[in-house]
């Protein structure tokens, strides 16, 4: 006997309407574990000669990473400024972003008035979560 449509739709065969989302969670897995594996490796940033010291080095966390390169260019995170746009707009940045610590970064290389000053205006914005970041001395026995 066939089947027909009645006034309430009686006889008709139902189609259901499922999304499979078996492939979408395995390529969102899949550019997950890529994003774990490169992550740490894009976080270099600028590429400085950090002086060496006995004391245990300071690694960034979270917070503001200022870095002094040996040309006496100055970089916020990965930013390039001038001595005069930092200063400037150093205040404003930390306004802004209120971070939890500032870390500086200086080439070995570079003048210690470059560092001297961009040290000074750290101070003069107000921040006492200062970190300078080194490299661990080879301690020679």
């Amino acid at each position: 006997m066939p089947r027909h449509a009645g006034p309430h739709g009686r006889g008709e065969l139902s189609l259901t309407a499922d999304i499979n989302v078996t492939s979408l969670v395995d390529v969102a897995f899949v550019l997950l574990i890529i994003f774990m594996i490169t992550a740490p490796i894009m976080q270099g940033g600028v590429d400085v000669q950090l002086p060496r010291t006995e004391a245990q080095p300071i690694q960034p966390k979270e917070g503001l990473t200022i870095t002094l390169d040996k040309d006496g260019v100055i970089y916020i995170d990965d930013d390039p400024l001038s001595y005069e746009e930092f200063r400037g707009s150093f205040q404003a940045i930390v306004e802004a972003n209120d971070p939890a610590g500032v870390y500086f970064r200086g080439d070995g290389r570079a003048s210690w008035a470059d560092a001297a000053r961009v040290l000074a205006v750290i101070r003069s914005a107000g921040i006492e979560d200062l970190g300078i970041v080194t490299e661990a001395e080879e301690i020679e026995r």
